[in-house]
Order: structure tokens, then sequence, then C-alpha cells
């Protein structure tokens, strides 16, 4: 096995001692499993074992390159990557699993059309197709110069009025109050006869940042804007926030993470004093109204796959669901033209234009989009920049790994021991990451610790590097480098390190 010599182990020791979140200083809440109620004492015995992070960085963990556990595809990794169904997934399931994918890249067109199970789409869209913003299932990109947001939008809304209202997006009864005009989304594309609402506008200012080595890079910070406007002039107060589309894999197995184990990382007043205050973003179930604990979406509005799917069907696409029955998608009342183009609602087929088949088939298939299995996860410099990642205080908030409920819907996703580096929760990133605009209880400082596995095979996939919510970040160093807020220790720890160092943190990433 790997051994670091002598010159690199003191460093990383020096780091660890000083790390204001180390590793080693104290016991960490997710190894705290007692309250799991689909576990055995005998179970949370070995579980608690299994998922308390390790402290040896001589070799890979067992499992470890198996990050989805038996759900992790090991299939030749290309640009299809991120498009392999779960691995333990039975044969009547692939099948079943391939109809979604066709669901799930289809084109949906304008009504009327003589398709019929096909039209519904808008009238004002940004993709006409899952596959059209989540690319090759993986991360959408800004837009390039000249080129019209495909895989990235704005989101839009206002400050709420009212105590009522405040109240309502505390409780996550509301997750915001959309502008009055243009809806609760910028969408860029119309069919025929309506106009787009207009164009996202993005300008970009150079930051410099400087190592403690003296070597300097430099970040872009976005400004957005929007214009002509189609519709008339937008609200005084509107608050715009830009969303990449992110990856797909792994969703099915995240939901399947115990509720218990998201809540052992809670500690929203700092008790612990460690400088991270990581919080639930709780969410009210549209059918029975009991609060859900989000996991999904980059504000984590969305507690299942189901609900992040039917928003997304009828926000990006114009088409409705029994779970979001918008048939004309985000038009509003000031878009009377909007309203008055034909839907895709048909009797025969169902009271929505996707109906309950439908979206049987695409929550299917995103909740078995198969995690790749990792790579060079033995390799010398990877082993060294892991001790960096835990050492620097990373995994406060992107909690390594997991084990399963035993009783997840499906049994692909029961007892598995998956490594998604994400806590799940809310956290305060500074001013550099704030979009100033609340989304139910998230603040407009706070955002979803994100998930790390796969991101080292964005480029593969998707053909880029662009990271962060926005596609800010051109490559890894430089999404570290934006975090500040909870995580301003951790970037502080990257700053002083060494060219070298910096190498073997990435390289780490990149294995994931």
């Amino acid at each position: 096995m790997p051994v670091f010599g002598s010159a690199a182990r003191h460093s990383l020791t020096a780091l660890a001692t000083t790390a204001a979140v180390s590793l080693f200083s104290a016991p960490l809440a997710f190894a705290d499993v007692s309250m799991r109620s689909d576990l055995s004492e005998a179970d949370k015995r070995k579980v608690a074992k299994v998922i308390s992070p390790t402290e040896d960085f001589s070799k890979a963990e067992a499992f470890e390159v198996m990050q989805a556990g038996a759900a992790t595809s090991q299939k030749r990794v290309n640009r299809d990557a991120f498009s392999h169904p779960s691995a333990n997934i039975t044969f009547k399931e692939q099948q079943t699993f391939r109809l979604g994918n066709g669901m799930f890249k289809k084109l949906w067109v304008s009504s009327p059309s003589s398709t019929q199970a096909s039209d519904g789409l808008g009238p004002l869209y940004n993709a006409r197709s899952c596959q059209g913003c989540h690319l090759k299932d993986g991360r959408g990109h800004p837009p390039r110069e000249g080129e019209k947001a495909v895989s990235m939008f704005l989101r839009l809304s206002v400050p709420a009025k009212t105590e009522e209202q405040r109240q309502a997006m505390q409780d996550g009864r509301l997750m915001a109050l959309p502008e009055p005009t243009y809806g609760g989304q910028f969408q860029n594309f119309a069919v025929p006869g309506l106009p787009g609402e207009g164009k996202m506008t993005i300008a970009y200012e150079d930051v410099p940042v400087e190592f403690a080595d003296g070597t300097v890079v430099h970040l872009r910070k976005p400004t957005y804007g929007v214009s002509e406007l189609a519709y008339g002039p937008m609200a005084e107060d509107v608050q715009l926030s830009p969303r990449v589309a992110p990856q797909m894999i792994g969703l099915g197995l995240l939901e399947a993470i115990a509720d218990t184990d998201i809540l052992a990382n809670v500690d929203a007043d700092d008790r612990d004093g460690d400088g991270i205050s990581g919080r639930v973003s709780w969410v009210a179930d549209a059918k029975s109204g009991e609060k859900r604990i989000g996991r999904f979406g980059w504000k984590a509005s969305n507690a299942s796959v189901r609900t992040q799917s039917a928003g997304a069907f009828a926000g990006d696409i114009g088409i409705s669901s029994p779970d979001a029955p918008q048939h004309y998608g985000d038009c509003t009342a000031n878009q009377q033209a909007c309203l008055a183009m034909p839907t895709g609602v048909q009797k025969r087929l169902g009271d929505t234009e996707a109906p309950d088949p439908v979206m049987d088939l695409v929550e299917f298939y995103s909740k078995n989009l198969a995690v790749p299995a990792r790579r060079n996860a033995d390799d010398a410099q990877v082993l060294r920049g892991k001790e960096l990642f835990y050492a620097s205080g990373c995994i406060a908030c992107h909690t390594p790994k997991y084990v399963t409920s035993r009783k997840a819907d499906n049994k692909a996703q029961q007892f598995q021991l998956i490594w998604p580096y994400t806590d799940l929760l809310l956290h305060d990133m500074g001013e550099g990451l704030a979009d100033h605009r609340p989304v139910g209880s998230a603040n407009g400082y706070e955002w979803k610790t994100p998930p790390l596995w796969g991101i080292g095979l964005t480029e593969t996939v998707n053909g880029h590097t662009f990271f962060l919510h926005d596609g800010r970040a051109r490559n890894l160093l430089e999404a570290v480098l934006w975090h500040g807020g909870e995580a301003e220790a951790a970037k502080n720890h990257v700053l002083e390190m060494t060219h070298q160092d910096r190498q073997a943190l990435v390289k780490f990433l990149e294995s994931l």
C-alpha cells in the first residue's frame, strides 16, 4: 500500500491538529444511529461502526469503490456513465427503467398535434424534454456566447408581504411567491404564436484570490438580469436566482437515507461551537400536508423524487401531471395570450398531460440511475487528498457515508452502504454565493450540501467542468474557493495548502 513521505505526513498532521472542524477533535453526530427504527440492535452496532469516519488514510476503505452499494454501476466509463440502471434491479425492472428512459428523452410538442400522447408542451417552457436540461443525465451549464440558455434558467419571486406568507414559507407550506407577471420561472421559449418571456443576461466580474504560496487564481463573479421582456416590466422587488440542472444519479438512494440519520447532523444553533449549523428544509407534502425533510433541489425544496419530477414537468416543460396539475405550466393571469393557447389534456388518456403511468415510469427511471464506481481509490495522491479533505473539515457538511433504510420503497435501495458526501442540510455559504432569494425556510444565504459522488466524471459525461448552482466555477478548485460562511474555515485551510496539496485534493474529488 502507498506510504506518504515524512514531510507530507508532518504537514497533514499539523493541518489536522489546527483545523477548525477537525475530524479527530470530537465524536461526530452522523455516527449515531440509535434512533433508527428500521434496524435491529445488532444492525445498529454494525452500521455505527461502518459509517464512522475513517482515521486510516493509508489505503481505501472496504467497499469504498462501490459508492452506491450493490446498485453501483461498473460499466465502462464514457459519455453514458450516468445513464446506466442500478446494477441490482431485477430483469423486469430493467424493462421499466428503459421505458422510463424513453419518457425522460421524449420531445414534447405543442397542442394540438397528431402525435396526441406527446402534445401539451408549454405554452411557455425552458426545454422540450427532461433530457434537454439534464444532458446525458448529468449537469447543465451556463449559456455559451450567443447561445440561449437551455440547461440553466432563472427562478423568480417577490418577497413575502404578510406575516401569514412569511409563516407559510417557514413551515414549508409555501416555497416562494411568484413574480406577478412572469411567474416562478423565467422561460425563454414558447410554442408557435407566442413570444418567449425574454432573455437571461449574465455579466462576469474578475475576482482574484491568492494562495499562501503566492499563486493567484481568478474567479468569475456573475451578475444576472433579464432583457427583451415580452410581457411588460417585472416587479421592482423581483428576486432572481439562477439554477443549473444537477446530475441525476443516485436519487433513489438519497431518498432512502433514514430521516433520523439526517436529523442527527442538525445543529441549527451551533451548540458544539464548530461553526457549522446545518438545518433541515422542512417541506409540507402537497397531498397530506405532513411535514417532510426536503432532500432535492439546490435549496432542498422537494421531499421526494416524485415531487421534484412533477415540478420540473410543470415549470421546465409546461406539462401537467396529477402531482402538479398545471395545464398551462407557469403562465400567469397577466399572460392572457398564454392562457388562451390549447392544452394537451385528452380525457381518454387522463386528466393531465402526463398521467400517473407516465409519472410512474419517469420516477422509477430517476430513482434508478446508477452511480458509477470510484476510480483510483487506492492511488497515493487520491488518498492524500482524501486525508486533506477530512482534516480540513469538509466532512462536517459533506458527510461521507450512510447505510440506507431497510424500509426503502424499492429493494434495490434497501440497506445499502453508500458514499454520497452530503448531509442534505441547509448551510449558510456566505455573501459570495448568496442569491438573497428565500425558498421555503431556506434564506438567501443558504444552500443544500450537494452530493459529490460522480462529480469527477462531469467532463467525461457533459464535456465541461462548470460547478455550483449557477456554473460560475470553471473547475473543482474554483468551486472550493467560492465556499464561505459556515465553510469559510475549511476554505481557508485550502488557501494555506501547497500546490502539491491542492493537486491531491482535486485528485481525490475527481475520483468520486
